[in-house]
């Protein structure tokens, strides 16, 4: 793996924007950064005011960042990261699979569509593997985008299909308050991303109807272990879970208050339509699609995942929260590591 001296965010949304800003505003070993999007208008906002008040307020963007929507400044690069939520990944790299057979990475947490597979999803890099020219990973982690852009003290991980992607990506990444470290388990670090979405609306749920700290802990433990359930079945290593894939970016998106799915739950919890609950967001809740694959894919492996299994019914099916959790209360206990 060459030297990655230009690096192209493919996305302009809050996460994009905010590791465009870590990249320039870094005080050693700054790379060139392009910051794309397809939409000229938003930017040629960005140029013209150096900020992006829709998606990350309040942060200035560094003259290093170069904001473009011609895709040939993208692919003029040493690196494609993906900064688009998981329903818009597969599109969006297969705009340009075939223009420069760069090493891709992507920033979203969650299942991509695969109409092949027999549960209609896959993890991104099953589907994006067979159809990219290069290596391909996935950067994980407890990260919201605000923080990362006001430079204050985060952790990442980073796993490829190649060990060298993985690890020129990871020195990229680590400078000034963030670090990132390497993973050898592809399956682990994706699905403990995408999963911890749909735990994080049931942790918000819980809260907002008042269950206090014990309930909410129990759900985070409870959850990581059927997340682990279906990491197994899908080849991926269990002490990933233990990691900042894992653990980490659970117990941040179940417990802090810029999580979007943990204020899905709590308006949920409010009673509110998801429709009204979305419209109001602004933002994409990552967990609201990935509990629907979440189900189709414990289901095809057969496989508990009772927690998931209740966001999704809460979610999709109409069934009112309450009932959800005294379902969920009435299941007859087993082992705790099973």
């Amino acid at each position: 793996m060459g030297p990655l001296r230009r690096i192209a965010i493919l996305g302009a949304g809050a996460w994009g924007t905010a590791l465009a800003v870590h990249l320039a505003a870094r005080a050693t070993q700054r790379p060139a950064v392009v910051l794309w999007t397809r939409d000229p208008a938003q930017a040629r906002v960005l140029r013209a005011t150096r900020r992006n008040e829709r998606y990350l307020p309040g942060v200035m963007l560094p003259f290093g960042i170069d904001v473009v929507s011609d895709a040939a400044f993208a692919t003029a690069c040493d690196l494609l990261v993906a900064a688009v939520p998981a329903g818009a990944l597969v599109d969006t790299v297969t705009n340009f699979a075939s223009r420069a057979p760069l090493p891709l990475v992507w920033l979203s947490k969650g299942f991509v569509v695969a109409p092949d597979r027999p549960a209609g999803v896959a993890l991104a890099h099953e589907r994006i593997g067979a159809l990219w020219p290069a290596p391909v990973g996935a950067v994980s982690g407890p990260s919201f985008a605000e923080e990362v852009a006001r430079g204050l003290p985060t952790a990442l991980v980073v796993a490829a299909t190649v060990p060298s992607l993985a690890s020129a990506v990871a020195a990229l990444l680590r400078g000034d308050a963030l670090r990132a470290y390497q993973s050898a388990d592809l399956v682990g670090v994706e699905i403990g991303g995408a999963v911890k979405n749909v735990l994080a609306i049931a942790a918000g749920a819980s809260d907002g109807l008042g269950f206090g700290h014990n309930a909410r802990a129990a759900l985070i433990t409870r959850g990581l272990a059927e997340t682990g359930r279906l990491l197994a079945a899908l080849g991926g290593n269990r002490d990933t879970l233990m990691g900042l894939a894992g653990l980490g970016d659970l117990v941040l998106t179940c417990t802090g208050d810029l999580s979007r799915n943990r204020r899905v739950g709590l308006a949920l919890a409010q009673g509110k339509a998801l429709p009204q609950i979305l419209a109001g967001l602004g933002h994409v809740a990552e967990g609201v699609s990935a509990a629907r694959a979440t189900r189709r894919l414990a289901a095809g492996h057969g496989i508990d995942m009772p927690i998931c299994t209740a966001v999704d019914r809460v979610l999709h099916e109409g069934l009112p929260v309450r009932d959800a959790v005294a379902q969920l209360l009435q299941r007859e206990p087993r082992a705790e590591g099973c």
